[in-house]
């Protein structure tokens, strides 16, 4: 039995256009999902229908989303979930319960829904979020693991498991007498769901992983892990809930165990490969003669959902204690629609909830935010910068950011002061105490300033400030006129770019040490004042490498010249002849 020559044909195609898309945007510095977005609209249906069978690209499309969250789910642990458990439950409610009650209330009024239903309907379409889009983007900026980055996921996955509910009610929506009954036997399903993934991830999967392990074949290993993803995927759908949600919990049965990090490598090309096909299929729903005539409408109302649910999520984001960077960071990456809103609104055009011609402008619109989101989070540390800027509100915001929680001796000098007590940052904190070095951390998490508490050494705990450390009212908290060094371990490179700048214009002379995130902000760093800039991939590479070359023979001082030539001239003589061209 063999395939169809036009499927393995679109399948190429698809592939084979997304790559061009994809090095076409990165060659102009823009996310590479945008240029897979406008890879689909030219090739698919409304393009130069080049695309002749867009449901079964559609159909890989969401292997695409399963194994995108299922490699989220593995490097995201149930630790690091529950650093966020606040906001994502509570949080996530807030956010459903109010854009739901603002669209319902504004298109009743505008008449772009005839009855209350309809307006709860489109209010439930305008809630979500692109867990896909939004993971990409982050993944892409290396953002996944910052407070913005980590509230944001934890928001998306409990709107994934809402998504479970809204599909479960909305056969009944027109029966208020059964909705009970259908939200009922739809919380049953998620919690018997659950239960059933703790009991598999504690006694069933670890064990099974491990067997397969002990064989040694990467084929096994591979059929093992994919397998996993995609069944668990299965039976969240079988069960009503989203794909992308029963993968996530897959990826959380293996995170917390020895082979975490195999099964993540396994993973990663197929995910990357499935993932532009996901990101192409949205792009071949784009219809642009649609969107040409009907170009004013669809803009206003991309407009007005993108602002106004930016603007209820920031006070939701503030009032759970972040700050205002991490709120603006987190409003400007969730005001989209997310792709799960085009199943909804497909049930409700069945239903009658909305028009054909509703249903159409409601896909122009989705589509449309989704494609601005990247530039979006690109924009948000600009605006954050701004609002600091406006005089009618630095002094309120300046009271609001204030650091409150302190731990600082009055006699503190001649410190290191530390930004970020992540695992770069607690290591490095390790190693300077273990020398007897005064330390100051300056960390914005509440899980890692719970840690600093609970540790003393060996008697006197150790100082910490609370609060983002590209904060001007932060930093001047952490006594840098009498530190001896700064090193910046932070893992958002905006961020780093911006305690970097403000702390060499605080104390111009600072010794800085600041961890780079890709290669070319190597340069980038160094060029705003970094007196050493350390890229952790290429570090490996040089203990790697002085390990083999002491076992070669090489004089331990001829190994260390060598070192100290390539750090020296940062990096430059081992990276990629591209990048230090580029540089």
């Amino acid at each position: 039995m063999t395939a169809e020559p036009n499927f393995v044909l679109d399948l190429t195609l698809a592939l084979g256009t997304s790559a061009m898309g994809g090095y076409i945007a990165h060659r102009l510095k823009q996310p590479a999902l945008l240029g897979y977005l406008l890879t689909g609209l030219i090739i698919g249906p409304f393009g130069f229908g080049l695309q002749t069978d867009v449901e079964q690209i559609q159909a890989l499309a969401e292997v695409g989303i399963a194994f995108l969250l299922f490699a989220l789910g593995v490097e995201f642990s149930l630790t690091e979930l529950k650093r966020v458990k606040a906001i994502a439950l509570q949080g996530s409610v807030l956010q459903i319960g109010l854009t739901t009650l603002l669209v319902a209330s504004v298109s009743l009024l505008s008449g772009s829904a005839r009855t209350p239903l309809q307006g709860i309907f489109l209010g439930l379409v305008l809630s979500l979020s692109s867990t896909a889009v939004v993971l990409k983007t982050l993944t892409e900026r290396g953002e996944t693991s910052t407070v913005h980055g980590q509230v944001m996921l934890g928001l998306l996955i409990a709107q994934d498991l809402a998504l479970g509910l809204m599909l479960a009610l909305l056969p009944v929506l027109n029966q208020p007498d059964a909705v009970g009954l259908a939200l009922g036997l739809a919380l049953l399903k998620i919690l018997g769901f659950l239960a059933g993934a703790i009991a598999l991830g504690r006694w069933v999967v670890p064990r099974l992983i491990q067997h397969i392990a002990a064989t040694e074949s990467s084929e096994l290993f591979l059929l093992t892990v994919v397998a996993l993803c995609l069944g668990v995927a299965w039976v969240t759908s079988k069960l009503g809930l989203s794909i992308a949600m029963g993968a996530f919990v897959a990826g959380l049965m293996i995170s917390e165990i020895d082979y975490a990090d195999q099964a993540l490598g396994k993973i990663l090309p197929l995910r990357d490969t499935f993932a532009c096909l996901f990101f192409a299929s949205i792009g071949m729903l784009i219809d642009p003669v649609l969107i040409f005539h009907n170009l004013g409408t669809i803009l206003e109302l991309v407009a007005l959902i993108m602002v106004g649910k930016a603007l209820v999520i920031l006070p939701i984001v503030l009032g759970f204690g972040y700050s205002l960077n991490t709120a603006v960071k987190t409003s400007f990456g969730l005001n989209q629609i997310g792709e799960f809103s085009f199943v909804l609104a497909l049930g409700g055009l069945e239903m009658g909830l909305i028009t054909e011609n509703r249903y159409t402008l409601l896909l122009g619109t989705i589509a449309i935010s989704l494609m601005l989101t990247p530039l979006w989070i690109a924009l948000a540390p600009r605006m954050v910068d701004l609002l600091h800027r406006l005089p009618m509100l630095k002094e309120i915001l300046n009271r609001a950011e204030e650091p409150k929680l302190l731990s600082v001796p009055a006699d503190l000098r001649d410190h290191v002061i530390v930004a970020g007590y992540g695992r770069v940052g607690e290591v490095l904190v390790n190693v300077l105490l273990s020398r007897g070095y005064s330390v100051l951390v300056v960390e914005n998490s509440e899980t890692a300033v719970q840690r600093l508490r609970n540790r003393h050494v060996p008697l006197v705990p150790i100082p910490f400030v609370y609060g983002d450390a590209d904060n001007e009212l932060v930093l001047d908290k952490t006594r840098l006129d009498t530190a001896k060094a700064l090193a910046i371990t932070l893992p958002d490179p905006a961020t780093t770019r911006l305690v970097l700048q403000r702390a060499l214009a605080r104390v111009p002379d600072l010794d800085v040490i600041a961890r780079s995130h890709t290669n070319e902000e190597i340069d980038v760093l160094t060029q705003l004042g970094a007196r050493e800039v350390v890229q952790p991939e290429f570090e490996a590479a040089l203990e790697l490498g002085s390990h083999l070359l002491n076992t070669l023979g090489e004089p331990s001082l001829n190994i260390q010249a060598v070192l100290d030539r390539i750090r020296d001239d940062r990096y430059r003589t081992i990276r990629p002849v591209a990048q230090v061209g580029e540089a």
